[in-house]
């Protein structure tokens, strides 16, 4: 896809918000169709202290689409109703971005979260950071995730984590 650079920023926020929708929507399947269908697409969530001092220590690492799968079942089958439910509200801003190639944009955003517990009602900031991702560019003018890249300023969280940041 040659695209202008309108058409480029729509295409990526597009994603960026399908993204906050269906994790906010706790629409996994959705989550997982915002990834490219690319056996290297995955997901690493951790810790920008721990990427600072090179430390592969994190909250989540799906390293291929295979893992991003099982984190769909995981989360639909094995661990529903074993967890205390929360929702989350997702705040995304892009702040910049870099056309790699004719199919792939690297970008940079912005992100907080919120989080509800079901059974408290009580708002709080589950995590704040950035995403570094690389995104694949369609034919058709859309966008997908080939890696994301959750780097938290949170090093420690007010709870465990079960949907994706």
């Amino acid at each position: 896809m040659t695209a202008t650079t309108p058409e480029l920023e729509t295409a990526i926020d597009r994603l960026l918000l399908a993204d906050a929708n269906a994790l906010d929507s706790k629409d996994m399947p959705g989550w997982l169709a915002n990834y490219a269908e690319e056996d290297q697409a995955s997901y690493y969530c951790r810790a920008a202290e721990n990427t600072e001092h090179n430390l592969e220590l994190g909250f989540m690492f799906d390293d291929c689409r295979a893992r991003l799968e099982d984190r769909v079942t995981y989360v639909n089958e094995i661990w529903a109703g074993t967890f205390q439910d929360y929702r989350t509200r997702h705040f995304v801003q892009r702040v910049s971005h870099r056309q790699v190639d004719a199919r792939t944009v690297e970008v940079v955003s912005n992100f907080s979260v919120f989080m509800t517990p079901m059974d408290a009602g009580v708002t709080q900031v589950l995590a704040a950071g950035r995403y570094l991702d690389t995104m694949r560019l369609s034919d058709d003018g859309g966008a997908k995730l080939l890696f994301r890249r959750a780097e938290l300023d949170t090093s420690v969280l007010p709870r465990y984590l079960v949907y994706p940041i």
